[in-house]
């Protein structure tokens, strides 16, 4: 890996700040969401961003009243419109900071702002894994979208596209897009998968605690356009903990999941459940592949506590939106729902 950002964790943060600040100094709707979103996760990005932000808020709502007074459509894409009028409809004052704590072996996070965004296709039931690409909906071709690059080149000999995600739960979140200009659909391949296992071992090697995440079409993916979820977590998440059995321990995970440590045996498999036409969510570890086999979306009575399990729930972090979910929800309750997830491997 010769990119110098993705050299360091210093180099990373460097590079990762500054487009932020750089994104919010252009100005926009989008922008203003995304950066907004992302210091709402990371006090760190808040306490850098929160005089700027503040002002094109302001700008923003002054904007957006003059057009309606005066009978004009706001140029706007509709999904962030209705983001800025619920922040609005709050106040940025009232907005809470991501909170964290433990439920028993689980993680329970608090992300308020998140709760605002669109849920796009996990909102109904597909008819299977896969579906065509469609230049209709929403994707990251979209010529707004390209605002919200933090990086383009290549990765692992593979040229990409890296997104900030507008609504983070994991630190350094951003959305992996591999030749987008392909527009491939939301369905997995070999050729990505051993390439996700040479760039999972490449980052690794001078970034703490990488990980990459997939939701299969089916399993929650909001976006039927190719695209993985890259991250930083080194202290790891709970699946990673070796009392499970597919680590290696006694205990049954309360979810489907299976552990790999080789990449054409993990392929083999992901194969199984395409004939299947079995949902799945990925977490790839340099070295390792954890995968989850589910239920598909909707096709279950889900928590009222969640708007759906991803990659990031199955493998035991758990987002809450409301302040009360997030003060009671316990290790029990987590349990149970990640078993009403779970099918025969």
């Amino acid at each position: 890996m010769n990119d110098t950002v993705f050299s360091s964790l210093s180099s990373l943060r460097q590079a990762f700040d500054a487009g932020l600040s750089a994104m919010l100094d252009g100005g926009g709707l989008g922008p203003f969401i995304l950066v907004c979103a992302n210091g709402n996760y990371d006090p760190a990005v808040h306490a850098a961003t929160a005089a700027a932000l503040e002002k094109l808020y302001r700008e923003l709502e002054a904007e957006f009243r003059a057009d309606l007074e005066n009978g004009r459509d706001i140029k706007a894409v509709e999904e962030d419109l209705l983001v800025f009028l619920k922040l609005r409809t709050v106040g940025p004052e009232r907005l809470k900071p991501t909170e964290r704590r433990r439920a028993g072996e689980w993680e329970v996070q608090f992300n308020h702002l998140r709760a605002f965004r669109p849920k796009r296709i996990t909102a109904w039931v597909p008819a299977g894994i896969r579906a065509p690409f469609d230049d209709s909906a929403f994707h990251f071709n979209k010529p707004f979208m390209q605002k919200e690059a933090f990086w383009r080149g290549s990765l692992a000999g593979r040229e990409a596209t890296l997104y900030y995600n507008k609504y983070p739960f994991a630190d350094f979140h951003t959305l992996l897009v591999p030749e987008r200009e392909r527009c491939l659909p939301q369905f997995h391949t070999a050729e990505h998968h051993g390439w996700l296992w040479r760039l999972a071992e490449e980052l690794g090697a001078n970034l703490d605690g990488v990980g990459i995440g997939f939701n299969a079409f089916g399993a929650f993916a909001s976006v039927n356009h190719l695209h993985f979820q890259l991250f930083l977590k080194p202290e790891g998440f709970p699946v990673m903990a070796g009392n499970w059995r597919h680590n290696g321990g006694a205990e049954a995970y309360p979810a489907t999941c299976l552990a790999f440590g080789e990449e054409k045996e993990a392929w083999r498999y992901i194969e199984e459940l395409h004939e299947r036409e079995t949902p799945y969510n990925l977490l790839y570890q340099p070295g390792r592949l954890y995968v989850f086999p589910r239920r598909k979306q909707g096709s279950y009575s889900q928590p009222s506590w969640t708007s759906g399990f991803t990659w990031h729930e199955l493998a035991g972090g758990m987002i809450a939106f409301n302040r009360q979910d997030f003060d009671v929800l316990n290790g029990d309750s987590i349990r149970e729902a990640l078993r009403g997830v779970a099918v025969d491997p």
